[in-house]
């Protein structure tokens, strides 16, 4: 089967990496792709230098009928049996491209979307497509209570996999460039700052005076870009550190390329949201064998199987997240216990292995249909 994966823009975020993942491993589990991008951004390069097809249309317009030319073109001299789309825009230029051909659309829900032009493109697509799938059960309540959409037609849950071959690295080299001695621990959380409300770095900079007062050698690291609209949530973080005498012991890093070497650094990974789909950066911790502490939004909670593979604090509470950074900093033995058992889990559930099977048995559950 010949597969094209579809990506508007190509920004260093969870449904990104996720489709780069894919791309990378695809021919190892028998599957033919071609990644055809309509916009640019920080992971070009990594795409381009994988060892299937790139292509570049530009998208110029909201909806924009060259692109669908070229796209029809691409897939009817390539003989592209899917098209799989991870958003709304990309969904519609692909449902338009493939009118009147046998050319299966499936379409990706990664999170939830934000704004009422996706809401009615997902609403419009969702019945037109030949597969909808969803990062997890919580993202599919969401969809459905939130979002208003259609959920129950043909939905399948299909579990997002970070590859464990790109994640692990024994170079802790962040420590290094902190400066940081062996006796100091370092936590953080890795997730973009954004304008709706996603993330929750408040809270994490909240719980931290408490957890310095018992524990003065620890140090917080965010690793994460800015989005456009959300500098006044940046600065507020910011801000709350330095009124609070907390600054010096607080890295605002901005985003990275060394995720692996993040990791390694970290004795504690730390998720704070408000919503999610099955976010990447989780998995990637689980992968890396890092004891996590996330928040009790049901995907989460999902991710976790209710606090057994990591340590689960209520939303939006500074308070009860002091209790559980604290409480896991003092328990080495809890720390190695919970995350040798999530790695088990994760590598079961949440990797890359994992979720190429389940896609290439739905590809060939919707050939065959």
């Amino acid at each position: 089967m010949k597969i094209i994966q579809t990506l508007d823009t190509l920004g260093r975020g969870g449904a990104e990496i996720q489709v780069l993942d894919i791309c990378r491993n695809a021919t190892s589990h028998g599957l033919d792709m071609i990644f055809v991008c309509f916009g640019d951004g920080p992971l070009k390069d990594e795409f381009q230098k994988l060892d299937i097809p790139f292509i570049h249309i530009q998208r110029s317009l909201p909806i924009d009928l060259t692109l669908t030319n070229k796209l029809r073109k691409i897939i009817k001299s390539n003989k592209v049996d899917i098209i799989h789309s991870y958003q709304p825009v990309e969904g519609i230029h692909a449902y338009l491209a493939t009118l009147g051909s046998n050319v299966k659309r499936v379409l990706s829900f990664q999170g939830f979307i934000q704004d009422e032009k996706n809401r009615l493109a997902a609403k419009f697509l969702i019945p037109r497509v030949h597969a909808n799938i969803v990062a997890s059960n919580g993202l599919k309540q969401w969809l459905k209570n939130s979002a208003g959409l259609d959920v129950e037609t043909n939905f399948h849950l299909v579990y997002n996999g970070a590859d464990p071959k790109r994640i692990l690295t024994k170079s802790p080299s962040l420590r290094k460039e902190l400066n940081l001695d062996d006796e100091e621990m370092l936590i953080g959380m890795i997730g973009n700052f954004y304008s709706d409300p996603r993330k929750d770095q408040m809270t994490i900079c909240k719980s931290l005076p408490r957890v310095l007062s018992e524990i003065p050698k620890v140090r917080c690291v965010f690793v994460g870009r800015v989005e456009k609209g959300a500098e006044r949530k940046f600065n507020e973080c910011v801000e709350f550190c330095k009124s609070t005498g907390i600054s010096d012991k607080v890295y605002f890093l901005g985003p990275r390329n060394d995720i692996p070497e993040v990791l390694a650094s970290l004795d504690l990974f730390i998720f704070s949201s408000l919503h999610e789909g099955l976010p990447l950066a989780v998995s990637e911790a689980m992968l890396a064998g890092i004891p996590t502490i996330l928040s009790d939004i049901p995907p989460l909670l999902e991710m976790s199987e209710n606090g057994r593979y990591a340590a689960i604090f209520q939303t939006q509470n500074e308070n009860d997240l002091a209790e559980k950074i604290i409480e896991l900093l003092k328990n080495e033995e809890r720390r190695i216990l919970l995350s040798n058992e999530a790695k088990k889990f994760a590598l079961q559930n949440f990797s890359i292995c994992a979720h190429l099977e389940k896609l290439k048995l739905l590809y060939s559950q919707i050939l065959s249909s």
